[in-house]
């Protein structure tokens, strides 16, 4: 089992990133010179970087049309580029941040001034270096070693992965992967913004289905007839509007996985029509009559409590028996800190590009900030807040000295110094609850609309805990 304490983690591996690499970035080199293509290729193998090369203006189209690339190498003089095809654009027709470079025939400064003119990025000249081609790399493309749990397949687009080292984490990753050889409906619960769409994309890769289609649906961003229309499809007519035939995403969805994501979000009218195609997995397009059947395998995934909706009578308890053939528990960001870290170091990998900053250690007053932050945004804040850092910050070191909101932001919900956490162990759950409610008082300076926030209950919940509490000290002091 792999150490899940936080303070020894984070003691340990301060500012080393180096663990093992993502392939977060792709480079495409447009060049008919064989030997900068193999010098290039060299150093981008080097750094993990996928690259291709493209030898002609025709492939050359090709390859800029049909993939997205962190850093582009354009030679002008490229074969068949007889009528001075503009690449330049085409590059950034689909990326207008992305990194474009000039391959020179000619080291002078006047190849550089025009590569600046004409919009390049950079200019690398013949001979090529291979040390200033690294600089570019770490520069565009930044690769930092991270712990990856899981990759997942991609569509030809970037890639995608799990990303982290505690055992939390991982025990989620492993009954995952148990359960994607079978059929079993899963239900992936969490809170949002904890990657449960990146489980459920996982489950189904490792599935006899991941030849299949892979079909997400947002069940929180449509109505019920809306619903009913993109799951089962309609035929030409069937309502105003409805000028063609249309597929669901059931029908597409065959012999694959189809997700359902916040599936708690749709009204209990849907939910009965919903059971009964789980149930026969078979259904009628809206305005039609033929039987249609597929073979689906069905992952749903909610941040609420299914147990607590199907009491308040928001959901249908035979649904979500029929949904949670196996559940799958996503733990919050809080409840992991060890994958603070890595997470860190894979948004400085993403997003350091931006900003041409290279990144190289993290601020050890920062990782504390974030070891004490409750995250209450779980990864989807952690983004952002590294994100921000990297383009207002300056230096090769990752801080937020240069931010005070950030800090203001983690300080706001963090976990108060004094804490003694050897106290957990003589005191009731009762006791336990009143000190945190207390503590996070305390560090709202007495908002209780932030502190219920905090705590993750309502206002009235908190009040009436308040009120509780404050009768209990009076019955005590008489």
């Amino acid at each position: 089992m792999q150490n899940t304490n936080p303070k020894k983690y984070w003691k340990s591996t301060q500012v080393n990133p180096r663990d093992s690499k993502t392939n977060l970035h792709k480079a495409l080199v447009i060049d008919s010179d064989p030997s900068a293509a193999r010098t290039l290729l060299g150093v981008f193998a080097q750094q993990g970087i996928h690259a291709s090369v493209a030898t002609d203006e025709c492939s050359a189209g090709k390859y800029l049309q049909n993939n997205r690339w962190s850093i582009v190498f354009i030679n002008e003089e490229i074969k068949g580029n007889s009528q001075h095809c503009d690449m330049l654009a085409k590059a950034r027709s689909q990326n207008p941040e992305l990194a474009v470079v000039m391959l020179s025939e000619t080291d002078s400064a006047q190849s550089a001034i025009s590569a600046i003119k004409k919009g390049y990025t950079d200019c690398l000249a013949k001979p090529i270096d291979e040390t200033l081609v690294e600089r570019i790399a770490d520069t565009y493309c930044p690769n930092n070693k991270v712990r990856v749990l899981a990759r997942l397949l991609t569509d030809g687009e970037k890639e995608r992965n799990i990303i982290g080292t505690s055992y939390e984490l991982l025990r989620t990753v492993e009954l995952a992967k148990k359960a994607a050889p079978t059929s079993i409906p899963v239900l992936v619960s969490g809170q949002s913004g904890t990657g449960k769409e990146l489980i459920a994309q996982l489950i189904h890769d490792n599935s006899k289905r991941a030849g299949g289609p892979f079909i997400k649906i947002n069940c929180a961003a449509l109505n019920d007839s809306l619903l009913e229309s993109e799951l089962f499809g309609h035929e030409k007519g069937a309502f105003t509007g409805a000028l063609a035939l249309h597929k669901g995403k059931f029908e597409r969805a065959n012999g694959g996985t189809i997700l359902l994501d916040e599936i708690t979000e749709t009204p209990p009218s849907f939910q009965a029509k919903l059971l009964r195609v789980l149930e026969e997995m078979d259904f009628e397009r809206v305005g039609g009559s033929e039987n249609i059947n597929v073979n689906v395998r069905i992952i749903s995934t909610t941040n609420k409590n299914i147990p607590e909706e199907i009491e308040r009578g928001n959901f249908r308890e035979d649904l979500y028996y029929r949904l949670a053939g196996v559940k799958l528990y996503v733990p919050a960001l809080q409840s992991r800190k060890a994958d603070l870290l890595p997470l860190t170091w894979f948004f400085v990998n993403a997003f350091a590009h931006e900003t041409e900053r290279n990144i190289t250690a993290i601020d050890t007053s920062t990782l504390k900030m974030f070891e004490k932050h409750h995250w209450p945004g779980n990864i989807r804040q952690l983004r952002n807040i590294v994100r921000n850092a990297i383009i207002f910050g300056s230096g090769e070191t990752l801080s937020l000295a240069e931010t005070p909101w950030l800090v203001e932001e983690l300080r706001t919900t963090a976990i108060p110094e004094s804490f003694d956490f050897t106290q957990l162990a003589n005191a009731t759950l009762q006791e336990l609850e009143q000190k945190a409610i207390y503590a996070t008082l305390d560090r709202t300076e007495g908002n209780k609309t932030k502190a219920a926030k905090v705590l993750g209950i309502s206002d009235r919940t908190l009040r009436d805990k308040i009120k509780r509490y404050n009768e209990n000290n009076r019955f005590q002091l008489a």
